[in-house]
């Protein structure tokens, strides 16, 4: 099965503090190239079909930067909607059915995870997030998000991180009444009809999500 995959790329990126004064944060190097780079990279397998990246925060410079990449565009820059209002206003792009949402602001060692994700994804889930272990996490400063029970379900808790990877059904957006809202309101809701699941990332896995973890990043990479 093939997926469409959404890259957020419109985020402020304010904990990146000066680096992204005139750049943005998908545009931040780690060992050598752009952030959004290592996330495409991810993308270019036969698990993905149409590829949307939303823009925001300096739009124009990431236009130019993915020009003829065969990537289309959600113009976000009238307003910033947040995941959940970023996945919906990208559906007339990415079409009806499952969607892989992809953040740029994170990089792996080890094998794809969205290959990982593809091989697990069964009917019957409405969302499968791509969580890693708390003692594997590299450069996150944040509390944990989910434990994962015997079926694969997904909870509440502070035992795994989700790595900003997931396939996820889009039919529950349309109920949301204002424009910006974050996916977690949408997790909250399978979750609590059990139909949210997890599969766990046993690889490396660093979140670049402020200067600090860059040199995190780069090490890790380079192991």
């Amino acid at each position: 099965m093939r997926f469409p995959a959404l890259l957020f790329a419109a985020g402020l990126g304010t904990r990146m503090g000066d680096l992204v004064k005139d750049r943005p944060k998908p545009l931040v190097q780690v060992a050598g190239k752009p952030l959004i780079d290592h996330a495409l990279a991810l993308t270019d397998v036969p698990e993905v079909g149409t590829k949307v990246a939303n823009l925001h925060y300096h739009a124009d410079m990431l236009r130019h930067h993915l020009a003829g990449q065969d990537i289309l565009f959600s113009d976000e820059t009238d307003m910033l909607r947040e995941t959940g209002g970023g996945l919906r206003h990208a559906l007339p792009l990415l079409g009806a059915g499952p969607v892989i949402t992809l953040n740029t602001d994170a990089v792996w060692r080890g094998r794809n995870p969205i290959v990982q994700l593809a091989a697990a994804w069964r009917d019957g889930m409405e969302a499968l997030l791509l969580i890693v272990p708390r003692d594997r996490v590299h450069g996150h400063k944040g509390a944990g998000d989910f434990t994962r029970d015997a079926e694969g379900r997904l909870h509440r808790a502070a035992d795994a991180i989700y790595t900003g990877v997931q396939i996820i059904r889009t039919e529950t957006l349309a109920d949301v009444a204002r424009d910006a809202f974050s996916l977690n309101l949408i997790w909250d809701a399978m979750a609590a009809r059990g139909g949210l699941y997890g599969v766990v990332y046993d690889e490396q896995w660093c979140d670049v999500g402020q200067p600090s973890s860059i040199p995190l990043a780069e090490a890790m990479l380079h192991v």
